[in-house]
Formats: C-alpha cells, structure tokens, sequence
C-alpha cells in the first residue's frame, strides 16, 4: 500500500528534508585530501542532534545483513556503491570520490538524500559519471507528475545513464518514505516488467537515487555483509532526492 500525505505532513517532511540538506552541504564543504569518512560521520550525528533528530540509519535493521546499520552515515568510495561505513582507517585522497548518503527523522517523519562528492578535481570519465547521474535524477524529478506511472520516473534515469555509456545497478532501487525510512513503493532505476507499475498521485512522497556505474551493472557485497561494491572495479556515483508530488509539480523536499 502506498500512503499518500496530507499538506500537514509534507510540513513536516520537508522539516526533515531540510536537515538532511544541511547535513550534506556541511559534509560536502569538509571533503578533501587528508580527511577520514569517520570526520564526516562524527559531523553529521553532531548536526542531526543538535536538531533534536534522530539519525535514520542508525539502529536500522536489514535482515539481508542480519544486523542493525552501526552508523548515521553510508560513506561509499570510489567503486563502493551503496552502504560503505565510515572508517578512521578510510583517508580520502585526490582522485577518488565519496557518495554520502544520510537521513534524519524530525517529529516522526523522515528525510533521506544522497550526493556523491569529489576529492579534488575528478578525470574527465569521473567528472562525466558524476554529471550524468545528478542529471538523470534532476530529469526524474520532473516525471515526478501526478497522472504519470512509476515507470516514467525509471525508465528516464535507464535511457540518460544507457544513452552516455554507464550502467544502472539492478539490485538497489529507490522507496516511498515518510513515517517510515522505506515505504511502498520501491523505484527501480530502470523498467522492470515484472514490477508494480502505479499511477502517481497528489501526496505520494519518492526517494529516487539513481545509482550508476562507469562500468558494467554487476555488484557484490562485502564480507562486511552491507557494503556493495562493483563487481568489475570502476567507480559508482549516487544521487537522491525526496520527491513530493503535489497538483503544482514536484516538490523537492531534500533541498531549498
């Protein structure tokens, strides 16, 4: 079932979203040569506190892990996907880049983005896989359109990312949320047939992330059991955005 939220509640949500914002651009500023993933976990649990929030991943179970997520951040780097865990042993370095991916909840409601960073100044290939990917979630937002299916939404990030060269990750996908981190329904990156297909309505709230690879789609995870990383090695960009959708179009919830 897909919960559809009042205008009360959006309030709310975009309480939230705003946080998380404010979460990722500090972070972003602190990104270069030198610095740990742990440096960027210890910042973000110190804003999201002092907001009298809590972190949304922390304390999170996944049964496909068997455990709860340890930390407020996923800090992901270079050909890390999704859910790489912060480190002090993880010293960021010229060259590489660092998807950052957190949410928040404010009065019992959540807020949940991403964005992928680079240390120093990316190689031409980089700096396109980083282009590329914000680009797909900038064009997705705008299917985020009452009227429009689900599929409009997956099936303009597959064409962008395929149409310059890079692959969609297959096996994670983007959610619904609100009072809930992860709510029906689940977004692929990409037209899956075999998946729900429904029509989006006035107060449907969308976590989309596109998810792509510089090169082949397939990955695995890490003994550490959360951590995906590429199967071929090449780097991994993230993006995400909570999307509300509302008679005026979509509101961005996870940014001014």
């Amino acid at each position: 079932m897909i919960v559809r939220k009042s205008p009360a509640e959006l309030e709310k949500m975009r309480r939230s979203g705003l946080l998380v914002y404010q979460v990722l651009r500090a972070l972003a500023g602190m990104v270069k040569e030198g610095i740990t993933t742990w440096d960027l976990e210890v910042e973000a649990e110190r804003i999201i506190r002092d907001a009298g929030a809590k972190p949304a991943f922390k304390g999170y179970y996944v049964p496909a892990a068997g455990s709860k997520y340890p930390y407020v951040l996923c800090t992901s780097v270079n050909d890390e996907i999704v859910h790489g865990m912060p480190s002090q042993k993880r010293v960021l370095k010229a060259g590489d880049i660092v998807s950052i991916d957190t949410g928040a909840s404010l009065e019992g409601y959540f807020g949940d983005s991403a964005t992928t960073v680079p240390v120093g100044e990316p190689n031409e290939q980089v700096k396109k896989l980083l282009q590329v990917t914000e680009e797909s979630l900038e064009m997705a937002i705008q299917q985020a359109r009452e009227g429009n299916r689900l599929f409009d939404i997956s099936g303009t990030v597959e064409k962008h990312v395929t149409a310059n060269g890079f692959s969609i990750v297959r096996e994670y996908v983007g959610h619904g949320i609100g009072t809930s981190l992860h709510e029906e329904p689940q977004i692929p990156n990409y037209v899956d047939r075999k998946s729900e297909n429904p029509r989006l309505k006035e107060g449907m709230v969308l976590a989309i992330e596109p998810m792509v690879n510089a090169g082949k789609p397939e990955s695995r995870v890490l003994p550490d059991r959360w951590t995906a990383v590429t199967k071929d090695g090449s780097y991994s960009a993230h993006f995400e955005h909570c999307v509300a959708v509302t008679a005026n179009g979509p509101w961005v919830l996870t940014r001014p």
